[in-house]
């Protein structure tokens, strides 16, 4: 995608986690014809648009009513739709329902009959409890069973989009554990990394829950960790190839423990490992994966750069670049070092 294509880009969540880092790439490529449409609140994810160039705010609202309309007062080139309540533990069904599915039909909808690139966030909480494996083919897609109401959330707009032709209107992205820079404002639902960051900072140690499964050792539970500056070059290249559709694991590839992930916090911080392990919280115990890895042989066949990024390389970046600096939010483009 040149820059001087006429339209603007619409990067719905644009001042969110994954949407904001997007806005960053796309001005690291010279471009600064978007719009960022979200829901600012109280949260301070206002401060993920700070060193961000585009060319004007609207409220998510306010956009659905002028896509209800068709009345949108710009030409649009492509949608990146990052906007959604992310929160694995949000028990209020009826407004994720609303939010997370109705928003993304009604949206990706006026895309297609209008011609217009769309590109959309799934997750890997669709898989449930892993046991029909991590294949983003559409068979597997179609059976799958989410153990949360935000996974099912993401799972019945997989499930619409599959019906309206997925593979030749618009590129879906099941996002695995996305960790990196501007996940500030997201409380509860920000990264290990960032947590234990902070836990390391002020205690010298840090606390992973307990297993309680005997294949799995305390530390030893596996998960798909990516980091957010390879994702959003997967984006860019699928923005830039609109032949490429359908709906796509994003993650490493490669499954690595917590024990793994905190020995990378722990060097790049320079700081001896110490690890508490802890019980988990009731409840928490019927809805946690064990185990998660992304089959990323669907969206390589396309030619599409799939995360090559160690995570211990990906880990330093963070630590050192982001969160050890006053400024710890995407600034100027950087690779990783």
């Amino acid at each position: 995608m040149r820059k001087e294509d006429a339209g603007m880009i619409v990067v719905t969540g644009g001042a969110g986690f994954i949407g904001s880092a997007f806005v960053w790439k796309l001005n690291s490529e010279g471009i600064e014809d978007i719009v960022v449409v979200d829901r600012l609140g109280t949260s301070d994810k206002w401060k993920n648009l700070v060193n961000r160039r585009f060319v004007e705010y609207i409220h998510k609202d306010d956009f659905l009513k002028m896509v209800y309309a068709d009345q949108v007062p710009f030409t649009v080139r492509a949608v990146v739709h990052m906007g959604a309540c992310s929160s694995t533990t949000e028990k209020d069904a009826d407004y994720l329902w609303t939010n997370n599915y109705l928003y993304s039909c009604r949206l990706a909808d006026w895309a297609i009959r209008n011609g217009i690139r769309f590109l959309y966030a799934s997750s890997a909480a669709t898989y449930g409890d892993g046991s029909l494996g991590f294949s983003d083919d559409d068979a597997t897609t179609s059976l799958l069973k989410p153990i949360n109401m935000y996974g099912y959330s993401k799972q019945v707009f997989d499930l619409w989009a599959l019906k309206r032709g997925a593979d030749q209107h618009m590129a879906g992205l099941k996002f695995f554990n996305v960790f990196g820079p501007n996940e500030f404002h997201k409380g509860d639902m920000t990264s290990v990394v960032f947590k234990a960051f902070h836990q390391i900072r002020a205690t010298g140690k840090v606390r992973l829950f307990k297993s309680y499964r005997p294949e799995y050792p305390d530390g030893g539970q596996m998960r798909d960790f990516v980091y957010v500056k390879d994702c959003v070059e997967a984006m860019w290249w699928l923005l830039n190839h609109p032949e490429a559709n359908g709906i796509f694991n994003l993650g490493s590839g490669k499954a690595r423990t917590w024990n793994d992930l905190m020995a990378a916090v722990f060097r790049a911080m320079d700081r001896p490992a110490v690890i508490d392990y802890i019980d988990m919280p009731p409840g928490l115990d019927e809805q946690y994966q064990y185990f998660t890895e992304a089959k990323m042989d669907r969206l390589a066949s396309t030619g599409c750069p799939v995360p090559s990024a160690p995570l211990e390389e990906a880990v330093q970046d963070y630590v050192a670049n982001h969160l050890s600096q006053h400024d710890p939010y995407l600034g100027q483009c950087c690779a990783i070092q």
